[in-house]
């Protein structure tokens, strides 16, 4: 496991960190509710638990990196700066969403804000996050690309031939995998031969087994610093391997009933959002800095949800734009017939 030590943040850096992890709570818990009240269209995957990964490897994000995550991908967009109201509108399908209401929940993307797609294909992105690293790496701009995914993707194709690829042009890719234990039913550790599904397989690309506590920030900073230092520095990409759980089942109403009670209990006790309020104030911070993180938090969400619920449909005239390229809808393809 790396030691958090190695890289604290400083107060405000982990003040940060903390306003990141709250305001994906609290946006998260809300979208939930807001979808049983029918108001988010299609399915949402929420990150409820894992908060720490997304913030804590923000933490050390310029604003010109990438963020490639998966339909998981709330948290991750947060952090990155992401507004709320305009993400809200788009699980809304509204057409002031993020994506003009075409995207939902599973494919968030916010180029501005260095966040290049949520994508609902396993493993899908893996490549094109190292194709993203390779353009940094050949402009020589030192910009990272950060690519998320969960412990399933290890057993898929892409994942190898991204690492393999990564690790032959030493590009600055930092691969983090979110392991919360299972696929989506099933558990990872029972269709899997090594304990640990990331950081047990790096050693075939060269790269060193790195395993980090998912549900402490601190330690998702320091390995996350190592690992863009390295990067910038052209020494080539990183496979961290977070360990957390997610507080729910797989997807919008799944109970997650094929999860042990004892070990959703246990994991639910290492809520990293309470830990790490607790141990802010055991450095230093101030209660009332907490709080007023907080109450800004809740704020925050009933303002995007006042956006969300005031947006408008999308105008029937784009239905038939963004569809291929060149943003018309047209097929280009040879003629049959």
């Amino acid at each position: 496991m790396v030691d958090a030590v190695a890289a604290t943040p400083d107060l405000d850096t982990a003040l940060r960190i903390y306003r990141t992890m709250v305001e994906c709570r609290d946006f998260e818990t809300r979208a939930q509710e807001l979808y049983f009240e029918g108001l988010v269209r299609g399915t949402t995957h929420l990150g409820v638990g894992q908060e720490a990964v997304a913030a804590g490897v923000a933490a050390v994000m310029r604003p010109d990196d990438w963020t490639f995550c998966t339909y998981r991908g709330h948290n991750h967009t947060l952090a990155r700066g992401t507004p709320m109201g305009p993400i809200l509108a788009e699980l809304f399908g509204r057409g002031t969403g993020l994506l003009g209401g075409k995207g939902g929940s599973m494919h968030l993307t916010s180029v501005e804000h260095g966040v290049m797609g949520s994508y609902a294909i396993v493993g899908a992105h893996l490549p094109i996050a190292l194709g993203a690293a390779w353009s940094a790496q050949y402009r020589g701009t030192e910009q990272v690309a950060a690519c998320f995914f969960g412990d399933g993707t290890t057993n898929i194709g892409a994942f190898h031939e991204a690492l393999n690829m990564a690790a032959v042009w030493k590009a600055p890719v930092v691969f983090v995998c979110e392991n919360n234990r299972y696929m989506e039913y099933t558990p990872i550790a029972s269709v899997t031969a090594v304990p640990r599904p990331a950081a047990d397989r790096a050693a075939a690309y060269g790269l060193e087994a790195i395993v980090v506590d998912g549900n402490d920030p601190d330690a998702v900073y320091a390995a996350a610093s190592t690992a863009f230092d390295r990067a910038r520095a052209g020494e080539g990409p990183s496979l961290m391997e977070a360990l957390t759980y997610r507080h729910g089942g797989h997807s919008r109403a799944d109970p997650g009933k094929y999860r042990p009670d004892d070990e959703v209990a246990a994991w639910k006790a290492r809520d990293p959002i309470p830990h790490y309020r607790e141990r802010l104030l055991a450095t230093g911070a101030d209660a009332a800095t907490l709080d007023a993180i907080e109450a800004e938090s809740k704020a925050k969400v009933a303002d995007a949800e006042r956006f969300a619920r005031e947006a408008p449909e999308p105008d029937p005239s784009v239905l038939e734009t963004q569809v291929w390229a060149d943003g018309g809808s047209s097929w280009r393809g040879p003629a049959h017939g």
